[in-house]
């Protein structure tokens, strides 16, 4: 029987500290600015530069001092070493960058607020003394106004998409904007934003393109102007023109997927991005640029060729969560997934260009799935073996006001602008599920515990109007792959393998357990059969997704019950959950005198209440833990001289562990009665 336990989350701290395994990473900048260096992205003195983070959105971005030095404290705790600053423009936010309060009428978008900016400096200031680095968003939500001098702003969306990619006036404004930023000279730190190597990466826009979805635009009222739509026509003539091109472009469709009509758009938006791009350069910005960060289609991935990094978003997320009816579906990616990866795993790697890093800003696996503690792990396990550039989670916190939200999913008394899931189902700052388990992720990422897989296969684009990811689907767990637009096998790659081709390689099964799919490094494998997952690496040893498996053999070695790996094994009665095991030194867990145990399942409100898919009650306080217990075995050359104390949420110990130590193996019982914890330090005396 589950036994679930108070995990309370605060806002100044963490109950493990991990930020001593990283090094000396402060502050931030320390290693110079980040450029891009082939597929992956290093600093100026030749560092690697990998990250694990979480957004912050709108109202979260402009703090009150003294949270922003315990926010920032936290983050490096929890191994975060990044944040990218989200929604700063977004009116349905309080404060925003254009207004610190409501009440005031705003009438232009041109001006930004003194005060925003003063939080936001002292919060960058904050973040780099800690050695956490910035993303800096450029337009995401911005509703641009009739005193902006734009043509029917009454009439656009958010953003105004997708015109900002098509009208000079609102290019223009862009411009200015980034300007406005990049040039800001942050009080706190002597420095202009562009010259402070705090900032590492930036994109020219969210979430907006022109290879638009007609039944989504449609289902989010998007309007279209005559106005613009009369721009886009003229401009489509244009390059009809140009190009000794023939099509009707004062009657087209702007859903139109004719090659002339993607092949343009895939023109518009690649020219767009280099004209905002080049004039960002002008300003003295040097850190890599991104276009936008989602996908649509080959032609929408090409547009991004000429781009520093590419960027992409990932929600494991059944999107029924409405103001009054709440419905989610609970779902395991272990048991869910087949013999490829999840297929929006592949969609995701389809944005990845080869020879160029990728950077995913946006992800989760959210609140109240009961399932999402795999979230953190298989994201990094997954971006770790591709040899990806990080991962920043959407979202930490949309508010500051921390202190009195003690339940999960609801950060806030109602929905923001109208968006259910903005009272707080995204936010992860107070999930023992998933914020709790960032401690490892982060070292899986940063720490390059999972180095990336041997062989790297450029994956062909094909119908640009299209997203064929069969390929990425069935090489992602295996080998390192990457969007090619070439039709001759490029020599770094391994194979040149034709994106809607999904046949998987024999080499990608373990021959001795044909259920398993095992990466080509042979540091993660996934067993089809009993649904779970495994890391194995000289660092970090982790099990995740269905536990409870009786007589499941080993890849290293014979097991009798439970799952065994190399040098460490694990047996425990719970049907779910993550167990992992972590050096926090540079020495492999044989070797470590300082090692950290977590153990996380599901975690929920207490009375929080479902029928079937249905949400019947939220919850209250406390939010709850699942205590897994476990048996743990480590072969280690330390021996006697560890000893195992289970962690409270307060960072208190709650309890030593019962162990035992012979022929060179230390076997530990964590999750008992008397010692009911999620984190276990193994320290010697």
């Amino acid at each position: 029987m589950s036994r679930f336990i108070p995990m309370p989350a605060y806002v100044d701290s963490m109950p493990v500290d991990i930020s001593s395994a990283f090094g000396d990473e402060k502050p931030a900048g320390k290693h110079g600015f980040v450029r891009a260096d082939g597929d992956d992205l290093r600093f100026e003195d030749g560092t690697l530069a990998r990250f694990w983070g979480v957004n912050f959105n709108g109202g979260a971005c402009f703090p009150p001092h003294d949270y922003a030095d315990k926010v920032a404290e936290r983050l490096a705790q929890s191994g975060c070493n990044i944040v990218r600053f989200h929604q700063l423009d977004a009116e349905f936010d309080t404060p925003n960058i254009f207004a610190y309060t409501k009440g005031p009428l705003v009438e232009t978008t041109r001006r930004l607020d003194p005060r925003s900016m003063d939080a936001l400096d002292y919060l960058v200031s904050a973040l780099k003394k800690q050695g956490v680095y910035c993303y800096l968003d450029m337009i995401t939500y911005r509703k641009f106004k009739e005193g902006d001098g734009v043509k029917d702003a009454d009439l656009l969306m958010d953003a105004a998409k997708p015109w900002s990619l098509i009208d000079p006036t609102l290019i223009a404004l862009q411009k200015e904007y980034a300007e406005q930023l990049w040039t800001h000279v942050n009080p706190y730190t002597g420095l202009a934003y562009k010259d402070d190597p705090v900032f590492v990466l930036t994109e020219i826009i969210n979430e907006t393109d022109v290879f638009l979805d007609h039944n989504m635009t449609k289902k989010r009222g998007w309007h279209w102007p005559e106005y613009y739509l009369n721009e886009y026509r003229e401009m489509f003539r244009g390059w009809l023109q140009a190009n000794g091109k023939e099509f009707d472009w004062e009657h087209c469709e702007f859903f139109d997927p004719s090659p002339e009509v993607i092949e343009f758009k895939t023109y518009l938006t690649a020219k767009y991005y280099k004209e905002v791009r080049d004039h960002i350069r002008s300003l003295g910005v040097r850190i890599p640029i991104a276009g936008s960060n989602w996908n649509r289609c080959y032609g929408y991935v090409k547009a991004h060729e000429e781009m520093d990094f590419t960027d992409s978003h990932l929600y494991i997320y059944d999107w029924r969560w409405g103001n009054t009816e709440r419905r989610c579906k609970n779902e395991s990616l272990m048991a869910s997934s087949n013999k490829n990866a999840d297929p929006r795993f592949g969609a995701l790697a389809a944005m990845k260009v080869a020879g160029k890093p990728f950077f995913i800003s946006e992800w989760d696996m959210p609140w109240p799935n009961c399932f999402r503690a795999e979230g953190p792990i298989y994201f990094a396990v997954i971006g770790a073996l591709q040899g990806w550039s990080g991962f920043a989670i959407h979202t930490y916190a949309y508010t500051p006001r921390l202190e009195n939200m003690k339940i999960l999913g609801r950060e806030m008394s109602a929905p923001v602008g109208g968006v259910p899931y903005r009272e707080g189902i995204f936010s992860v700052w107070n999930d023992p599920a998933k914020f709790g388990l960032f401690c490892i992720s982060a070292l899986i990422t940063r720490r390059a515990d999972i180095t990336p897989a041997k062989a790297y296969y450029a994956i062909q684009a094909g119908d640009h109007a299209l997203c064929e990811h069969d390929a990425q689907n069935a090489l992602l767990e295996h080998h390192r792959v990457g969007t090619y637009f070439g039709d001759e096998k490029p020599d770094w790659a391994s194979a040149l393998v034709p994106a809607k081709e999904g046949a998987p390689c024999e080499d990608h099964f373990d021959p001795d357990h044909p259920d398993r799919i095992i990466s080509d490094n042979g540091q993660v494998w996934r067993s089809l059969k009993h649904h779970y997952g495994c890391v194995d690496t000289e660092r970090t040893k982790v099990v995740y997704g269905m536990l409870n498996q009786d007589s499941t053999t080993s890849l290293y070695r014979a097991s009798s019950i439970g799952i065994e790996l190399k040098d460490f094994s694990v047996s425990t009665p719970m049907d779910f959950g993550v167990i992992a095991l972590s050096s926090l030194t540079n020495d492999p867990v044989t070797k470590s005198r300082n090692l950290l145990i977590a153990t996380i399942g599901r975690a929920h409100n207490e009375g929080q209440s479902f029928d079937g898919e249905k949400m019947l009650d939220v919850g209250r306080p406390p939010i709850l833990a699942e205590v897994i217990p476990a048996t743990i075995r480590l072969r280690t050359e330390v021996g006697k001289k560890l000893r195992v104390w289970g962690i409270n949420a307060e960072g208190f110990y709650a309890g030593q562990c019962q162990t035992s130590y012979e022929d060179g193996w230390l076997t530990i019982h964590v999750g008992d009665e008397e010692n009911p914890a999620c984190y276990y330090l193994v320290q010697t005396t």
